[in-house]
């Protein structure tokens, strides 16, 4: 017998605290993210409790109640901050995954409707409805370009360069952040960048020209053009067109290992070989001064290796050259650019798939000797 009443109280408890239990609005969605060249959904749920009064008041009377309204507005709220956000690449402990984000639009009709629908019905909860606002490059763009895994990355240290080159290359990185390269297309460097002036954010830097240094808009970019010609390199694309730049220039080692533009006479271009889309992010550490790139596309189980450079062809530096510089008081000169020796580097690339090899090529720079520039009054007679 005791048991018997133990038995009762407890099941009277359990039904009391189910009857407690407050009515809720319940959203469900998924949002598709790739992991490991799958896409796979995450699920997502959220819930918002009634008042008790409201949704007794509301059965009684067959229409939603009042009170509901500060809910409704706060979930209102809550969808409303939710905004679309394009698919994006992102290292997570190793693994690279993408994602984006699907906006939200609370449909309050459909949600009362949803509401008095459960509450005359006797349930515990109702759907909120909503509309999905998807970003124009979601993860099914992706997925449905091939673009399911980390191809390659390429990066570069700008350290020490002058706040205008820093700029140029920031500005210069992110006009390449987030791009495609359509199955057999030929990247290039220049068209992708656009208009290098003032009106695209660039500024006067430094550049080579005339056997010493002189300023034009854009100065700096080159450690774009390089930074991301090594990750396409590593990526096993064919190369169409690339240069070295006339002298080494230390903000691009491994010597050879970089790509040189001036638009329109020098380029960068190279050929999109694997088949599937690939998918371009820019990514840069402003703490450290380094510019990454990195490849997503499909897996072509290319194995690429690059070799470390083979120097010879040694020469001495160039004799001194001057550049107009206003900072420098009269005969005084400030160096702006250090000596290099001439040299001829060569890196080897070899491409393997399944372990054989399936391509070779080899990277040749011929660099000329190179002399210190000094900054000098802009009336220097040095200059002539």
């Amino acid at each position: 017998m005791r048991r018997l009443l133990s038995s009762l109280v407890t099941l009277a408890l359990l039904g009391s605290a189910h009857a407690q239990q407050p009515f809720k609005l319940i959203l469900t969605a998924t949002e598709p993210q790739i992991r490991k060249g799958e896409v796979k959904e995450e699920r997502i749920l959220k819930s918002w409790a009634l008042p008790a009064a409201g949704v007794k008041a509301s059965k009684k009377y067959s229409k939603v109640s009042s009170t509901f309204t500060p809910v409704l507005d706060k979930i209102e709220k809550t969808l409303k901050a939710r905004v679309p956000k394009p698919a994006v690449f992102r290292n997570v402990g190793g693994s690279w995954i993408a994602k984006g984000q699907t906006g939200w639009v609370f449909d309050r009709d459909a949600t009362k409707a949803n509401l008095l629908k459960a509450i005359k019905a006797g349930k515990g909860s109702a759907p909120v409805a909503y509309k999905r606002v998807t970003p124009t490059r979601s993860v099914e763009v992706l997925a449905q370009r091939g673009v399911l895994w980390h191809v390659a990355a390429g990066t570069s240290s700008y350290a020490g360069s002058p706040d205008f080159r820093e700029k140029n290359v920031l500005v210069g990185a992110s006009k390449l952040d987030n791009f495609f390269i359509a199955p057999g297309h030929e990247f290039n460097f220049n068209e992708e960048i656009g208009q290098i002036d003032a009106s695209t954010g660039f500024v006067k830097g430094f550049v080579i020209s005339g056997g010493t240094l002189t300023k034009e808009d854009g100065g700096g970019i080159c450690q774009v053009s390089t930074t991301i010609f090594r990750a396409l390199y590593q990526a096993g694309l064919p190369i169409t067109e690339r240069h070295e730049h006339s002298h080494r220039v230390s903000y691009y080692d491994p010597v050879g290992f970089e790509a040189t533009v001036y638009a329109p006479s020098k380029n960068l271009r190279m050929k999109n070989d694997t088949g599937a889309h690939l998918f371009v992010q820019a990514s840069w550490d402003t703490a450290a001064d380094t510019l990454r790139f990195d490849v997503f596309g499909a897996n072509t189980g290319r194995q690429v290796s690059i070799s470390k450079p083979v120097i010879t062809d040694f020469k001495p530096p160039a004799s001194p050259s001057y550049s107009p510089d206003d900072r420098v008081a009269p005969g005084g000169r400030r160096l702006l650019d250090q000596p290099m020796q001439g040299m001829t580097s060569v890196l080897t690339r070899t491409i393997k798939v399944a372990g054989k090899v399936v391509g070779k090529d080899t990277l040749k720079s011929v660099y000329k000797p190179w002399g210190a520039v000094y900054g000098v009054s802009p009336g220097d007679n040095r200059l002539n």
